[in-house]
């Protein structure tokens, strides 16, 4: 059972230090997709209606523990302004003179986010000494703290492991919500249980499978990942992307799966093209006539039909992986008609982050027509996976 907010009494007048995602894609400074600044804000606005200080802290890209005005969180504190409809402040660093002039400035119902926590090389560290320090110092800024970041709760980095053993810790409603929407998905199901994995590579997604061989009734199966299976079935899959060294355990798994009674669906067809890009020009082939000189970059339109049709008497739906490129024009009509199905499907559904929602977002569709979208691709992935996560057995009640 996960702590949760209320565990931590009355918050007025205390410094709360939140960890969040605020990981958002960025065109030069403008924001492409808000999604998880909008994320957060349930949980802000109740520490902000209990009298809390709020503290943000959160990572933007890779920066490699040292400062990179590339990926300054300041455009996220603009947009998180807007969304709040009150000023928000901004420390320059992270731990140092601005973070503790900043957070000693705050009053009841204040907000403030400190700068990329990954321009310090401690947030990050394999040093656990050097990463205790790190979260030492975040400590020192507040008097409790709240994990909200589910998109990092599968690692073991100082802000969101180390600290929640250096304060009183507690989920945010974010993570409590992804927790109990995941948790539904892999621990009773309502059935039948359908699985779509997409995306490019299927050595991302081989634990996933594994673990849902004995707990699906369909999975299925797109994007560039899929080309790896119709290999192991002995298909001609041209320039399109394979991992060889996967064949062998693909065959395995599809052999698996019949033994288990667990339906795996492949694309019947592919939208190939000469070369990856935008321009095309786009023709669509059956899967066992993939010419040697094109790459498949999307399902079909009978992959589609097909895979629609197996969501509609679904009971309970997880979704993770494009089936193809969606981001050019071209090669997006796979992945639209399944958000389409998916959206339409009377089952439980839940969207696993990552590119899925992403997708989601940039082709229109209302974010109210599924159960849940995850924040956190590799976070939810681990947990359909079965694996224990850090930062969230750290939230763990003894």
């Amino acid at each position: 059972m996960l702590k949760t907010i209320d565990s931590l009494g009355d918050l007025a007048g205390k410094r709360v230090l939140v960890r969040a995602d605020l990981n958002v894609p960025l065109d030069g400074d403008r924001i492409t997709d808000d999604g998880r600044i909008r994320a957060c804000l349930p949980t802000v606005t109740a520490l902000r209606d209990k009298g809390a200080r709020v503290i943000l802290v959160a990572h933007l890209g890779r920066p490699k523990g040292e400062a990179d005005p590339a990926f300054t969180l300041k455009p996220v504190v603009d947009r998180l302004s807007e969304l709040l409809g009150a000023d928000v402040a901004f420390a320059e660093d992270t731990v140092g003179d601005s973070a503790r002039s900043v957070v000693d400035s705050l009053g009841d119902g204040d907000v403030a986010v400190l700068e990329n926590v990954r321009f310090n090389a401690g947030e990050t560290s394999k040093d656990e000494a050097e990463r205790q320090e790190f979260a030492r110092r975040l400590a020192d800024l507040a008097d409790v703290f709240v994990s909200d970041g589910f998109g990092v709760v599968h690692r073991k980095q100082a802000s969101v492991y180390d600290v929640a053993q250096l304060l009183p810790a507690a989920a945010g409603l974010l993570v409590q919500k992804e927790v109990e929407s995941l948790r539904r998905v892999t621990d009773d199901p309502k059935r039948p249980f359908v699985v779509i994995l997409g995306g490019a590579k299927v050595s991302d997604k081989l634990g996933v499978i594994e673990n849902l061989l004995d707990r699906a009734d369909t999975i299925i199966i797109g994007g560039g990942m899929s080309y790896t299976f119709q290999k192991a079935l002995g298909h001609e899959v041209g320039n399109s992307l394979l991992e060889e060294e996967q064949v062998d355990t693909v065959k395995g798994y599809m052999e698996r799966a019949q033994k288990n009674g667990v339906e795996i669906l492949l694309p019947v067809d592919n939208v190939v093209a000469p070369a990856f890009g935008p321009d095309g020009p786009a023709t669509t082939v059956g899967s066992d006539f993939m010419p040697e000189d094109q790459e498949g970059l999307d399902i079909g339109p009978d992959s589609a039909k097909q895979f629609g049709d197996a969501l509609k008497d679904a009971g309970t739906v997880f979704w993770n992986g494009p089936m193809g490129v969606f981001e050019f024009d071209l090669f997006q009509a796979g992945t639209k008609a399944v958000a389409e199905a998916l959206a339409e499907s009377p089952a439980y559904t839940v969207v696993g982050g990552g590119d899925s929602a992403s997708a989601i977002r940039n082709l229109g569709f209302d974010e109210s027509r599924y159960s849940h979208i995850s924040t956190g691709g590799g976070a939810s992935l681990e947990l359909i996976e079965g694996k224990q996560l850090p930062g969230i057995a750290v939230l763990e009640e003894n």
